[in-house]
């Protein structure tokens, strides 16, 4: 069985873009794991500028026309062969991927989708009278037609049923490789009661005026309280402005952050806040919780149950500043008051990761989904 991811970019771990990281991450584990696997990009920009990689890549022209694609890659698909090949789509609301998906099904070749947190209500919500009209005139097909869609959490089982009773789901989070810690270059002053964001700057999705604001309210109180914000986005002078609301040095603006260097800073924390409208599945967060930070995070993020499962932080029902704030202050209570607990609770966040997030324990589960699409 061939295996071919197909994504819009490139699926470069050194980008802010989660999708890229996830398939990057994906591919690589079924590379290792003895698949047939490669990653199709379409892509503005056809240069080799991502690191080495143990998987093969295609890339493929964008086109001007949002629902066209380059002949090239409507002919490397007439290649594959029936029977043995599954795409596996990344991304929803996609006006390329319709285009694909008829002709997939015209070639009867199956293929996953998997929507990354697109279908979440939440999501939908943000432009929804455009997207129901696309989704009632194009997505609509691409979810008919697909042989699976792969959910990352409940809220997106809960959106695909929305938008079709008849789709049928599979459930299962990806897998996660724990970063090996760094020693930062520059060490943060000590006593210091860190909290961290690492994302992209867009309010709409990653609820960042509950973020400044609630931790805001918390500092008021912690004079030694610190927020690091890692990443840039369109919302970058807007949390600027927020930040500005807050204890005068108690926000500090990053900016962007790879590879080690973002390691070192989010090690340096003692929480990471993430207090998303809607995802798919977070990876800033388990890389965090991966060093052993506990986490507060909102239940659309789709790791409340596991945050629960394993005791490694607080879990929101909404974005609410409030909220946050409460949440911070239990927190900082435990790291205050007793180091053993906070200890142990590094113990549990590493935990959570080797367990839940284990590719070895996960792989075997996207095999059974591709076998399942292939015999639909």
């Amino acid at each position: 069985m061939k295996i071919i991811h197909l994504i819009l970019g490139k699926a470069n771990p050194e980008r802010m873009n989660g999708v890229n990281k996830v398939v990057h991450a994906l591919a690589t584990q079924q590379q290792r794991a003895g698949a047939d696997v490669a990653v199709w990009g379409i892509t503005a920009d056809l240069s080799e500028n991502y690191p080495a990689r143990e998987f093969a890549t295609r890339l493929f022209p964008a086109q001007r026309n949002p629902f066209g694609v380059a002949k090239a890659l409507l002919a490397a698909l007439d290649e594959l062969s029936r029977g043995s090949a599954v795409v596996h789509l990344h991304g929803a609301f996609i006006p390329a991927f319709y285009t694909l998906a008829r002709r997939l099904t015209a070639l009867d070749i199956p293929y996953v989708l998997t929507p990354h947190g697109s279908y979440s209500p939440a999501a939908r919500r943000k432009s929804w009278l455009t997207k129901l009209a696309y989704a009632f005139l194009f997505e609509g097909y691409l979810l008919r037609h697909s042989a699976r869609v792969h959910c990352l959490g409940l809220s997106e089982v809960t959106g695909v049923e929305h938008m079709s009773h008849t789709v049928r789901t599979s459930l299962m989070p990806y897998g996660f490789e724990p970063p090996q810690a760094v020693l930062p270059l520059f060490p943060a002053a000590r006593g210091r009661f860190r909290v961290g964001f690492c994302g992209r700057l867009d309010d709409n999705h990653k609820g960042l005026d509950c973020l400044l604001a609630g931790f805001a309210e918390f500092a008021r109180l912690v004079p030694e309280a610190e927020l690091w914000v890692i990443g840039d986005g369109p919302d970058r002078q807007l949390v600027a402005d927020w930040a500005a609301e807050a204890p005068e040095g108690s926000v500090q603006l990053l900016g962007s952050r790879y590879g080690d260097e973002k390691i070192a800073l989010l090690g340096q924390l003692d929480v990471f806040a993430h207090t998303s409208h809607y995802e798919g599945l977070p990876t800033a967060v388990l890389e965090a919780v991966a060093l052993g930070i506990p986490c507060v995070v909102t239940e659309a993020t789709n790791l409340g149950s596991y945050v629960r499962e394993f005791g490694c932080g607080e879990v929101l029902a909404t974005a609410s500043p409030a909220l946050l704030t409460d949440a911070l202050h239990r927190l900082y209570a435990q790291w205050a008051a007793a180091p053993a607990e906070t200890e142990a609770l590094a113990l549990r966040c590493r935990r959570m990761v080797r367990t839940a997030f284990s590719w070895p324990n996960l792989l075997p589960a996207y095999e059974q989904m591709y076998q399942e699409a292939l015999a639909a």
